[in-house]
């Protein structure tokens, strides 16, 4: 079965890049262009990862990440935090609102398609990926 992603990103180019990059290593995927949208929709359509922009209209994607692993409904959905808030402590306040990993803009594609590849546990092509 063809595993899910949500991506939340409100600038258009990000979103491109990384529809383009997942959806020809055969990922479906869905898109929100704000934090409360990005909730909505994980919680109707149940993906199987969020990666999550953090400065995001309506909410950022602190609190989106907080109220998706609040809700037991989707708690167990993996949250990749992919932003441009690299600086020193921002890694730690994306796993702190409950990110279970993180991505620094720009980035590399294809360390985010082994990132990707390892958190759903998608084939050997991860490389490095833990058992």
């Amino acid at each position: 079965m063809t595993k899910r992603i949500l991506i939340v990103e409100d600038t258009e180019d990000n979103r491109r890049i990384l529809r383009d990059l997942l959806t020809v290593a055969g990922y479906d995927l869905l898109e929100a262009t704000d934090g409360g949208s990005g909730v909505a929709l994980a919680l109707q359509e149940r993906p199987d990862l969020v990666l999550m922009d953090i400065q995001l209209p309506v909410i950022d994607g602190y609190e989106a990440t907080r109220r998706l692993k609040a809700d037991p409904a989707t708690r167990h959905i993996p949250v990749v935090a992919v932003t441009s808030y690299a600086l020193s402590g921002d890694e730690g306040k994306a796993l702190d609102a409950g990110c279970d990993g993180y991505v620094a803009k720009p980035f590399s594609p294809r360390k985010i398609l082994a990132l990707v590849r390892e958190i759903l546990h998608d084939g050997a092509e991860a490389g490095g990926a833990r058992p």
